[in-house]
């Protein structure tokens, strides 16, 4: 029987994926085999020694001390893309909101409550003041081709307008999802001046922090309209407050409002409302609950932020999971190992990430008893699992 953490309400949607004759499921867990969390913060939580995966619904991970599971051999795991319609959507309303002054209108209207039948014509003879561009023949730049830039990036080609995307990074499924009405552009330096309106889609890096400042709002259209639906830090707030009263920057739209961006005139302020849908929420503790289901069962890695991505069919007896250190010589090390206890391997596949490695073997008869011990005895190994 598997333990599982809940850190916040998961959707029952995301619950029902675990068998509850196999996962028991609560709060209160005290030694858990997995944790599913989505907003609370754990960077001051105690990995408990059981803990072998975390799966966070929702794709931003800065909640989770990463190095801390790494070194314990705790594996992370993400839903990018789960999400993406919301915010797509949320991307739309904001591309509105940028050029058409939606919210201000909508304020002054509030404010006429008390004019009675003079309303109407009040209307008629202030609305000009809230005038604003229509999207159709406007160029938007989408810094980030990821689940979530790439469907802002189709959606808006659908909106008459001309798309640039850049992404250097910008995976195979990626590309083959992108329009092909979409132009890549090789660097920020030759999107930038050439955009209407910029949406960001990408994340909080130690490169990325900050790209909304000074130095790139030199490059872009006096007037740019700028949309922040990543993270807040993407954006130097200052240099937007100086483009924005300067004039450099006619709207910014942001999901992360902070004190000095409040009440500004120019700058629409959302609650965090990109991922805030019952079907998001829905999409997010599914796709979560599977992949720490696949790992705990069957040692596949889907999604993960921390090791990498490996998974194979299952064959033979028993399956073994070494996490180790990606240094020379592991998985000849391992495999001496276990051919000396006269153990045969049916299948394996390795792969690394960075400085972690993931190994994964399947065997024809059952391990011998002290396999485990005599693996993790490894200077480079993290961890050993069989399953």
């Amino acid at each position: 029987m598997f333990q599982i953490k809940t850190m916040n309400k998961i959707s029952p949607f995301g619950l029902e994926r675990l068998p509850a004759d196999a996962y028991a499921v609560s709060d209160d867990c005290a030694a858990p085999d997995g944790i599913l969390v989505r907003s609370a913060s754990l960077h001051e939580t105690e990995l408990p020694e059981s803990l072998l995966a975390i799966a966070r619904a929702g794709a931003g991970v800065n909640n989770i001390p990463l190095d801390k599971c790494s070194e314990a051999g705790v594996v992370v795991f993400n839903t990018p893309g789960a999400n993406s319609n919301a915010v797509k959507e949320l991307v739309l309303a904001g591309l509105v909101l940028a050029g058409r002054r939606v919210t201000d209108g909508a304020a002054w209207a509030e404010s006429l409550k008390a004019e009675g039948d003079a309303v109407g014509k009040l209307v008629e003879k202030g609305k000009s003041q809230f005038a604003g561009p229509e999207l159709a023949g406007k160029t938007l730049g989408v810094v980030g081709l990821g689940a979530i830039g790439v469907k802002v990036a189709n959606m808006a080609t659908h909106l008459d307008m001309q798309v640039l995307g850049y992404d250097p990074y910008i995976s195979i499924d990626a590309a083959w999802n992108l329009s092909r009405n979409v132009r890549h552009c090789m660097t920020l330096a030759e999107m930038l001046p050439q955009c209407d309106y910029i949406t960001l889609h990408l994340p909080s890096t130690p490169q990325t922090r900050g790209m909304i400042g000074a130095e790139n709002l030199a490059l872009m259209k006096d007037g740019v309209r700028v949309l922040n639906f990543a993270r807040g830090d993407l954006a130097d707030n200052a240099a937007v407050l100086a483009a924005l009263e300067s004039g450099k920057m006619s709207a910014y739209v942001t999901d992360f409002p902070s004190a000095e961006l409040l009440s500004v005139k120019g700058c629409v302020c959302l609650p965090h409302l990109g991922a805030s849908t019952p079907e998001s929420e829905d999409n997010c503790a599914t796709m979560a609950a599977d992949e720490l289901r696949d790992y705990l069962e069957n040692g596949n890695i889907t999604n993960s932020v921390n090791f990498p991505a490996v998974s194979m069919p299952r064959s033979g007896v028993q399956r073994i999971c070494v996490l180790h250190k990606n240094t020379p010589g592991m998985l000849a090390q391992i495999t001496e190992l276990l051919g000396s206890a006269g153990v045969n391997i049916e299948n394996l596949v390795n792969k690394s990430r960075k400085e972690y490695a993931y190994t994964m073997l399947d065997i024809d008869s059952a391990a011998p008893q002290d396999a485990a011990a005599k693996l993790s005895a490894m200077e480079s190994v993290v961890r050993v699992r069989i399953i």
